[in-house]
C-alpha cells in the first residue's frame, strides 16, 4: 500500500447540513481542492455515520479524490449518525429521492462544475445504482461496488427463493443496533438527547418487513433495478469480488446495460474496496482504476477507460481449502462481451440412478461466512465434512485444465413425498488427496421452482425436473483433480429449513451440471496499479488483556444431537479516533439447530455498542437482543433495544411477533 501526500491539489474540508425540500437537513463532510475552477463532484451516501463508523475508510479515499480535483462529498442518509430526520426501511423511496436531492443540491454549488458522480459499496453501491435509475440529470456516472441489481435474490434477505437464515437474521439485528444510536453532541450540539429519543419511538425491526414479503413482490421490486435496466442513463462501472455474495449483479450490467455505457470488473475479492488490502488479495490500485472514469465521463478526457473490455475477470487457480488467503493464484482476462464468445456451455450428465438426498440439518455449518470481510475465518473449509453430508458426483479432470467463468448450471430430476423443502448444489475442487475446496453454490426453495414471485407446493410423490443457477466464479480445475457436484436437502444456517422437509429423491438420469467452460487466452495487457490511498485518519485500537473469543466456533451436543455455530462479525471492536471518541462495540452471533428437527433452528444475536466523549463526560449505551425461530406456520421475532445516558436507562423496548409461513 503506497499512502500519498502529494497531490495536484491542495484540499481542504469542511462539515455541513444539506437542506431537503421538506426542511430536513442532512449531515455531509465535503473535501475539496483549493482552486477557482469548479469541479465536479462525487457522493458517497449511506446510512453508517461519516463522524466515526466509515470515518477510517473515507479518509482513505475521499481527500485523495479532493486531491486530484474533485469535490467528494460524504452523505449520511436522514435518521442516522447526526443528520436529521426520521429513520426509515433500507432503500425506501424517502431515502433516495433524498438522494437525488442532494445529487441536485451538489450540481447547484458554485464550486461545481454541474457534473456529479456517485459511489459507495454495499449500501453506498446499491444507493448509486438505484439513483442512477431515477436519473437525475447533474448525474453522468457512477462505480458502484459489491451492490444488487435484484433486491430479492441477490440481496441479504432471501436466496434461491428460501429465507437467508444467516444473514436476513444478523443483518435486520446489526441494523436495529446501528440504527439506535445517537447523534454525536460535538457536531449537533445540546440537542442531541432530543433527537436521539424521537429516533428511537421510529424504530421498527427490519426483519418484520422482511419476513412479511417471502416472494418477490412489489416491495422487491422497488428499488431492483432488473425491473427496467433501460432507466439508467449515467455510465456504470460495476465492480465485485468473488468471495462477494452480490457478484452476479456485475455479470448482468455487463450482459443488460449498453455496452457502450458500462464496464465490470471482478476480482477474488471480499466484501471490500479492492484497494484495502483485506484477503484475499491481489489488492489493486482501485483508486486510480476510479479517477480514469470520473476522468472520462466527468472531465471529458479520454483515459482510455472505454477501451478496456467490456468485463474484466481474475480467474483463480486451483487452491487448497482455507478458511483465510493473503492471495489467491490466478490471472486477469478480458471480454469484450458478456455473454462471452469465449464462454461455452458444457453438459456433465449425472450418473448413478435414483439417490436419496436426505441431508441432516447442521449440514451447512462449514459454508462459511455469507459476507466475507477478509477476516481469519471467513470463508469455507476442507468441504469433505459437508459432502459426507451430500449426494456426490464427480468428474475427472484429465489431460488439460478446465477453466470456467460464469454462472454453473444445475437440472436436478427430483421425486418428493412432501411438499416442502429445498435442494442445495455446491460445485467443489477435490485434490488427488482428497481435500475439498468449494467453488461456488447455489439454492432452490422448490415451491419457488416456477417462479419467485409465486409459492407452488410440490405435488406429492411426483417427479419434475427443477433448473437453478449457481452463484458467479471464475476458477481453473487443474488435470488430476476432480469436478464435484454436491447436493443437499439443507444448508443451515444459510438457508432457513422448512417445517416438514424430509429431503428427496434425486434422478441421476436426466439431471446434469452445465459449465460455462472458457476457452483459455492470454491477457497480458491488464494490469493495475499499486494500491493508493490518502493518509490514514490515525485511529488508534487499544491493545486488550482479554483474550479474544473466536471468530467462528462451532459447538456440538452429542447426547442432544443439537448443533451451535457461535460467530463474532469483528466489524471493528475499541477503536479511539483522534478528536477523543471512544467507540466500542461487541456483537455475538449464535445458530442451533437439531440434526434431526427443522423446527428447532434458532438464531440470536447480542450487540453492545458505547460512545463516549471523557472531556464532555459523554457516555452512552446501546444494547440489543435479537431472536428468530419458527414452527410448522410462523415465523416467530424478539428484538429488545435499551439505551443509556450514563446510568440512567432513557429507552427500553421490545417486540415480539409471529409472522405467518407462506413461501419461506
Amino acid at each position: 500500500m503506497h499512502i500519498r501526500t502529494d497531490f495536484p491539489y491542495e484540499t481542504t474540508h469542511e462539515d455541513l447540513y444539506i437542506p431537503l425540500a421538506d426542511g430536513t437537513e442532512l449531515y455531509a463532510r465535503i473535501w475539496r481542492p483549493v482552486t477557482d475552477e469548479p469541479v465536479p463532484a462525487l457522493l458517497e451516501y449511506l446510512p453508517y455515520r461519516l463522524s466515526d463508523w466509515t470515518a477510517p475508510r473515507d479518509w482513505q479515499r475521499h481527500p485523495w479524490y479532493a486531491g486530484h480535483g474533485y469535490a467528494s462529498v460524504r452523505v449520511d442518509v436522514r435518521g442516522h449518525g447526526n443528520s436529521e430526520g426520521m429513520p426509515g426501511d433500507e432503500y425506501d423511496a424517502t431515502e433516495l429521492a433524498d438522494g437525488v436531492a442532494v445529487v441536485h443540491w451538489l450540481a447547484q454549488q458554485e464550486w461545481c462544475s454541474g457534473r456529479v458522480g456517485m459511489f459507495g459499496i454495499s449500501w453506498g453501491g446499491f444507493n448509486s445504482l438505484q439513483i442512477a435509475a431515477l436519473a437525475p440529470e447533474p448525474l453522468k456516472a457512477i462505480v458502484t461496488v459489491c451492490s444488487a441489481d435484484d433486491r430479492y435474490d441477490n440481496d441479504v434477505h432471501y436466496m434461491g427463493g428460501s429465507v437467508l437464515g444467516v444473514d436476513m437474521h444478523a443483518w435486520a439485528s446489526t441494523m436495529l443496533a446501528f440504527v439506535s444510536r445517537p447523534p454525536d453532541p460535538a457536531d449537533v450540539g445540546d440537542d442531541w438527547r432530543d433527537m436521539w429519543l424521537r429516533r428511537l419511538e421510529k424504530v421498527e425491526p427490519f426483519i418484520h418487513t422482511w419476513l412479511a414479503h417471502q416472494t418477490r413482490d412489489d416491495y422487491w421490486k422497488h428499488g431492483s433495478v432488473c425491473e427496467d435496466y433501460g432507466a439508467i442513463t449515467a455510465k456504470v462501472m460495476a465492480v465485485g469480488g468473488w468471495h462477494d455474495p452480490y457478484r452476479d449483479t456485475v455479470l448482468r450490467l455487463v450482459e443488460h446495460l449498453d455496452p457502450g455505457q458500462v464496464r465490470g470488473l471482478i476480482g477474488p475479492w471480499s466484501h471490500q474496496y479492492p484497494d484495502r488490502g483485506l484477503p484475499p488479495g491481489p489488492a489493486i490500485g482501485f483508486l486510480q482504476e476510479t479517477l480514469r472514469w470520473w476522468d472520462q465521463h466527468l472531465k471529458d478526457q479520454d483515459t482510455g477507460v472505454m477501451n478496456e473490455p467490456l468485463l474484466r475477470s481474475w480467474i483463480s487457480g486451483s487452491h487448497r481449502p482455507a478458511t483465510v488467503y493473503e492471495t489467491l493464484p490466478g490471472r486477469w482476462v478480458g471480454d469484450a462481451s458478456w455473454p462471452s464468445e469465449n464462454v461455452s456451455p458444457v453438459a456433465y450428465a449425472l450418473a448413478g440412478g435414483a439417490q436419496a438426498v436426505r441431508s441432516p440439518q447442521q449440514t451447512g455449518m462449514d459454508a462459511g461466512r455469507f459476507f466475507p470481510f477478509g477476516n481469519d475465518a471467513d470463508l469455507p473449509p476442507d468441504q469433505r465434512d459437508e459432502d459426507a453430508k451430500s449426494v456426490c458426483f464427480e468428474f475427472p479432470v484429465e489431460e488439460a485444465p478446465i477453466e470456467i467463468l460464469g454462472r454453473p448450471r444445475v437440472r436436478l430430476r427430483i421425486r418428493m413425498d412432501v411438499p416442502r423443502g429445498q435442494a442445495i448444489a455446491r460445485l467443489c475442487d477435490v485434490a488427488p488427496d482428497g481435500a475439498s475446496t468449494l467453488v461456488t453454490r447455489g439454492a432452490l426453495n422448490l415451491a419457488t421452482r416456477h417462479g419467485r414471485d409465486r409459492s407452488d407446493d410440490w405435488p406429492v410423490g411426483e417427479t419434475e425436473d427443477v433448473t437453478f443457477e449457481l452463484n458467479g466464479i471464475g476458477h481453473t480445475f487443474p488435470p488430476g483433480h476432480r469436478i464435484r457436484l454436491a447436493v443437499s436437502s439443507s444448508y443451515w444456517p444459510w438457508i432457513w429449513p422448512q417445517a416438514g422437509s424430509d429431503g428427496f429423491t434425486l434422478e441421476a438420469d436426466g439431471s446434469l451440471v452445465e459449465l460455462p467452460v472458457r476457452r483459455h487466452t492470454e491477457d497480458p495487457a491488464i494490469t493495475f496499479g499499486e494500491p493508493e490511498q490518502a493518509e490514514p485518519l490515525g485511529v488508534v485500537f487499544p491493545a486488550t488483556l482479554d483474550e479474544q473469543r473466536p471468530e467462528r466456533l462451532v459447538v456440538r451436543d452429542v447426547a442432544k444431537g443439537e448443533w451451535r455455530l457461535e460467530v463474532d462479525p469483528r466489524y471493528g471492536g475499541t477503536r479511539v479516533y483522534p478528536d477523543g471518541l471512544e467507540f466500542t462495540e461487541d456483537a455475538l452471533e449464535t445458530y442451533t439447530i437439531q440434526q434431526d428437527d427443522p423446527l428447532s433452528a434458532r438464531a440470536r444475536s447480542d450487540w453492545t455498542i458505547r460512545l463516549h466523549r471523557p472531556e464532555m463526560s459523554w457516555d452512552v449505551r446501546i444494547e440489543t437482543r435479537s431472536e428468530t425461530s419458527a414452527d410448522a406456520d410462523d415465523f416467530i421475532t424478539s428484538n429488545e433495544v435499551a439505551c443509556k445516558d450514563g446510568d440512567e436507562v432513557v429507552f427500553h423496548r421490545t417486540w415480539e411477533k409471529r409472522i405467518p409461513r407462506t413461501a419461506g
